[in-house]
């Protein structure tokens, strides 16, 4: 089944209580993205609203860490009652650590890469993820051109996974909208980040719809 993840980053904060229900009623995840100015150089949003959301959401929580030493936050983020949690695999030293203790506390474990890292990279790790992230423009920022490679990028990440017997789900985040989910879908993701088209449209429910295929 696929699974419609609204990044809340381009949710209206003025009407973040309007824009979390629109998603508990129309979507299957919350998509938080968190940067740290340092590993991506722009700076999100932190624990407070992560909390203020965990407090009323009633689909899982779906965390992207675009920061340095990722592991150092595993344990908060599971307190908070995070279903999923990611990083970029070029953010520490020690992913498959990391990973593990994602594990540990319950959560599920997702690594991430921008389009510029070659799939094979994470080859050796797909053990131990329960989804990967594959960016479809560089993390950072909304708004970016979708970079039209990543079917190929897909297709051969899914290749992997079914050659290895896993049940890793393949997550794409960036520039997603009805206009190309459906070839998204047909390459193999199963869960579809969006932001702006979902929350800059005139009807989030008909997008999120739409995506959906």
């Amino acid at each position: 089944m696929i699974q419609i993840a609204p990044s809340m980053l381009a949710a209206d904060f003025l009407h973040l209580g309007r824009d979390v229900e629109m998603v508990n009623k129309n979507a299957d995840l919350f998509h938080l993205d968190i940067m740290d100015g340092t590993f991506v150089p722009n700076i999100s949003y932190g624990f407070p609203v992560v909390e203020a959301i965990a407090k009323v959401a009633r689909k899982p929580l779906d965390v992207h860490l675009m920061i340095v030493h990722p592991e150092k936050y595993i344990e908060r983020f599971a307190r908070i009652g995070v279903s999923m949690l990611s990083f970029h695999l070029n953010a520490t030293d020690k992913p498959a650590q990391a990973l593990l203790h994602i594990r540990e506390t319950g959560m599920k474990a997702g690594l991430v890469i921008n389009p510029d890292m070659p799939v094979e990279s994470l080859y050796p790790y797909l053990h131990l993820c329960d989804y990967i992230i594959l960016m479809s423009v560089y993390a950072g920022f909304g708004g970016q051109k979708f970079i039209e490679d990543i079917y190929d990028r897909i297709r051969t990440l899914k290749k992997e996974i079914d050659r290895l017997g896993l049940s890793v789900k393949i997550e794409v985040d960036g520039g997603v909208s009805p206009v190309n989910s459906k070839p998204l879908i047909e390459a193999g993701a199963e869960i579809l980040v969006a932001g702006s088209s979902v929350f800059n449209s005139d009807s989030p429910a008909d997008v999120i719809s739409a995506m959906r295929g």
